[in-house]
């Protein structure tokens, strides 16, 4: 019988995991092409041999996603796997119907055919959106399992952006110095900085099977950090999914955030000291009705900056984390309500705007008052100072999870704003994970 030709079309994440676990050895299928969409600059690579395996000696190409028509065409595609996170439901639909045009299946594949079990209890925080709070809660899960006296591993999930993927197949990160060996985009350190400063181990890379086999060695628990609202790439013991009232109703019309919604065992609302209390409720509501069995805990995330008093009546750009002003369709973050809170003068960054960060404000239009740290690669980062150092302001507010005068030169004066998880009232996550402890015995 012939192979089934797939296409997987992905953003450099969930499209390598699901063909590693599921595709790799599987002879019958073979995965003709990847394309790549969402990220800049991740189409025109190739997935090596080194990670494709023995079926693929020659690697597997990776196209942009615009491509597809043609390589239908080119390879008499049978069926294509959409495998990239935070689309709006009605995107969805209109990939099923572009692809469907085209001749080929659409697939979805699911946590039963890519979800790894792992030898160790599994704490996984997902989300149902970009820019939820992931990592301030991923930093409270990690702290209070550390105060509970156990070793926690996080995993973080894939950002795979260099263009030699076979120096990104299992990467573990102890020092700060390994970001630099790494060559890590601001994007993975916005991510990774905060949790190797409390000193947690942290892992990431692209193949997940490899990387768990290596993490279980030295972890009493593995902690999953999902990027998006991708759901766990592991199978977890406990789910605990972010919720934002900035953005309500977004939990369920996202894919695939509504699965993470639905699945969850712990489900948290975060941002109620800045969002209004009818969109809290609607979030709240929500819930209730599409996970009735998951623990509600309420929280927020708190924002402190320092020199309050310095960009008072200035003039100042604010800077924000790049995917959740994005993909994640948030107008502004952290950044932007200190700045406002400040009583600085908060100034349009778009005129300043060089390169490529000025493609990324004419394809995200929605943006005006904040400007995305958007860092894939040393030529962006170049213009991202670039179009710093042209802003005509007197200061730079960074709500950037990092300080980014440490991996940019930054001349003008700066601010940053820092925020971590504070939960509100009972349950709380400490309740949450004292009774998963006492559950898997792990003390």
């Amino acid at each position: 019988m012939s192979k089934k030709k797939i296409i997987i079309m992905g953003a450099a994440g969930r499209d390598f995991h699901n063909f590693n676990v599921y595709f790799r050895n599987n002879e019958d299928y073979e995965v003709v092409a990847f394309t790549a969409e969402q990220i800049p600059g991740i189409g025109d690579r190739m997935y090596p041999p080194e990670l494709a395996g023995p079926l693929y000696p020659k690697g597997i190409k990776i196209y942009p996603e615009k491509q597809l028509p043609e390589l239908i065409k080119q390879f008499d595609v049978e069926q294509c796997i959409l495998a990239y996170s935070d689309l709006p439901h009605e995107v969805v639909g209109h990939k099923i119907a572009w692809v469907n045009k085209l001749g080929p299946d659409i697939r979805f594949m699911g946590p039963k055919t890519t979800s790894i079990k792992s030898k160790k209890p599994v704490v996984a925080v997902c989300a149902v959106r970009t820019g939820c709070g992931k990592s301030q809660t991923s930093r409270r899960v990690n702290q209070i399992l550390i105060d509970l006296g156990l070793k926690p591993v996080n995993i973080r999930h894939p950002m795979p952006y260099d263009p030699d993927l076979t120096s990104q197949i299992a990467q573990r990160y102890a020092t700060l110095e390994d970001m630099d060996k790494y060559r890590c985009t601001i994007e993975e350190r916005e991510e990774y900085e905060p949790m190797i400063n409390m000193g947690v181990v942290l892992y990431a890379g692209v193949d997940y099977g490899k990387i768990l086999e290596q993490a279980e060695k030295e972890a009493d628990v593995i902690t999953w950090d999902g990027g998006n609202n991708d759901f766990a790439f592991y199978k977890p013991d406990l789910l605990i999914v972010i919720t934002d009232p900035l953005r309500p109703g977004h939990e369920i019309s996202y894919y695939p955030g509504e699965t993470n919604l639905r699945m969850a065992d712990v489900v948290v609302i975060n941002k109620i000291d800045t969002a209004d209390y009818e969109d809290i409720e609607e979030v709240r509501e929500n819930i209730m009705a599409f996970n009735q069995n998951a623990i509600i805990v309420d929280a927020a995330s708190p924002l402190t900056i320092e020199k309050m008093e310095s960009i008072r009546g200035k003039r100042v750009i604010v800077i924000e984390d790049g995917p959740t002003v994005t993909h994640g369709e948030m107008p502004y973050g952290a950044g932007f309500i200190a700045a406002r809170k400040a009583g600085a003068i908060i100034v349009d960054p778009r005129p300043f705007a060089v390169g490529s960060i000025k493609d990324t404000f004419e394809k995200y239009y929605h943006l005006e008052n904040v400007l995305p740290a958007m860092g894939y690669g040393k030529k962006q980062m170049t213009e991202l100072q670039q179009t710093i150092e042209k802003s005509d302001v007197d200061a730079v507010v960074i709500g950037t999870p990092i300080d980014l005068k440490h991996v940019i030169k930054i001349s003008k004066p700066s601010v940053r704003v820092r925020y971590d998880l504070q939960e509100i009232g009972k349950p709380d996550l400490v309740d949450v994970l004292t009774d998963f402890v006492k559950k898997h015995k792990l003390k």
